[in-house]
């Protein structure tokens, strides 16, 4: 581990229309998601450097995101979100750890309900 403890790099409240659910009412109509991303990586160099070269973009990380997440259909946010926090540690190889929130704001329960979702957090292993 470098001396970056606490450097990350964070997109919050990444909506995205998808189709994911276990009802076929879900695959059909498909609902908004909205995702939260924090990714932690050394960023020293980005600060000392100006350059976007010694960091990671939004603009790409936004589409790895999207891309994961919208690809295909999952049954469960749990898989939705791993395959975006893979994607992400695949992408950027800084990258150290990702934390993947995927909000379900519309989700099918028969309550009432501010907010329910998933976070996962996946590291890359070290070698």
């Amino acid at each position: 581990m470098s001396g970056h403890a606490g450097d990350r790099l964070f997109v919050t409240g990444l909506t995205l229309h998808a189709f994911h659910g276990c009802h076929a009412f879900e695959a059909k109509l498909g609902q908004r998601f909205v995702l939260d991303l924090v990714l932690e990586l050394d960023l020293a160099a980005a600060a000392a450097s100006d350059r976007l070269e010694d960091t990671a973009s939004y603009d790409a990380i936004v589409e790895v995101a999207r891309d994961a997440f919208c690809s295909r259909r999952f049954k469960l946010v749990e898989a939705a979100a791993g395959a975006v926090a893979d994607a992400l540690l695949a992408a950027f190889e800084r990258l150290e750890c990702v934390r993947v929130t995927v909000h379900k704001p519309n989700a099918p329960l028969e309550a009432v309900f501010a907010d329910v979702g998933a976070t996962l957090v996946r590291r890359r292993p070290q070698s």
